[in-house]
């Protein structure tokens, strides 16, 4: 059994590629993925070559998770069926490439355990649970303040507030630099760093992955404050100390998204408490994967970009 899979040989060096996956065990789904999404995180690390070490990481690699599709097969007892549909965050199940990711391909074998039920009606949207998941575990949980401040309106800054909004809490400010980012607001604010007067912000979540505005962003916190880093940042992290220590400032910084996260917001996707729409802005077929990787890192009107896979099999 085989796939075509985005195969990323090494820095800029991709192109789809046909490639054998590991038989299907026990516990094990195969599942024909219907869309896959290209993250501008992770992944444009690894495609720029700029990510740091990571533990089974490691050039040739399949990138992506964020994939959806439906199974076709099911081991016994995995409480599976084929033509149930399912979210899948990468898989490990490729000959010749690194699989930490492993989404980005048209079929995938992965444990029953890792996988996700959506909705049949998902269609490309249902690729994006992740980061859903990802907004959600940054804010859930014991002593967590929700964002009174977000920088940054990608697709995480707006999950960010969307989930804010979900969970009843005034709407909060939404930073963005970008003019071509600042429409597409529900329900909450988006405005420029220097049209901003506050200085008292009690929880800020950094969405924008820009190590730079540390500073700038402690002198916005009242005292006892709180940074968030959801971002991802590939250089060392700095501050000057002085205004954090007259702030009593924390940080705290998000990490992946657990099991539950992925359950709790695919229930409520499927309430319509968390709406997913207008968050994609750009879909390519798989055979078009170049390109498509070069428009999601190079283009800044691109949110999110989404491969279609229906047709590379």
């Amino acid at each position: 059994m085989d796939a075509r899979a985005v195969f990323l040989n090494g820095p800029k060096d991709l192109h789809l590629d046909r490639l054998p996956l590991t038989a299907p065990g026990e516990g094990d789904l195969v599942v024909e993925i219907a869309h896959s999404g290209i993250s501008t995180g992770t992944e444009k690390l690894f495609w720029t070559g700029d990510m740091p070490p990571f533990p089974g990481s490691g050039y040739p690699l399949v990138p992506g998770y964020e994939a959806a599709g439906e199974v076709v097969e099911a081991a016994p007892g995995t409480g599976f069926k084929p033509g149930d549909h399912v979210f899948v965050p990468g898989a490990n199940c490729f000959d010749g490439a690194f699989g930490l990711f492993g989404g980005a391909a048209s079929r995938l074998v992965t444990a029953a355990e890792r996988v996700t039920r959506t909705d049949s009606n998902a269609g490309p949207e249902g690729a994006l649970l992740a980061l859903a998941a990802t907004a959600r575990h940054a804010m859930a949980g014991l002593n967590k303040h929700v964002p009174e401040l977000i920088v940054g309106h990608g697709v995480l800054g707006r999950l960010l507030a969307r989930l804010t909004i979900a969970a009843g809490a005034p709407a909060p400010t939404v930073w963005e630099t970008d003019p071509a980012r600042q429409g597409g607001a529900e329900g909450y604010e988006v405005i420029s760093p220097e049209d901003d007067p506050r200085r008292d912000y009690g929880a800020i979540y950094d969405a924008s992955g820009n190590a730079a505005i540390l500073n700038d962003l402690i002198g916005r916190l009242k005292k006892g404050g709180e940074i968030v880093l959801a971002g991802f940042y590939p250089q060392g992290l700095s501050f000057a100390f002085p205004p954090a220590f007259m702030r009593e400032a924390r940080l705290r910084v998000a990490a992946e998204w657990t099991r539950e996260d992925l359950t709790v917001v695919g229930r409520l996707i499927e309430s319509g408490a968390l709406n997913m729409g207008g968050l994609i802005t750009h879909q390519r077929p798989a055979s078009e994967a170049e390109g498509a990787y070069r428009t999601a890192f190079e283009s800044p009107d691109c949110l999110k970009m989404i491969l279609n896979w229906k047709d590379a099999a």
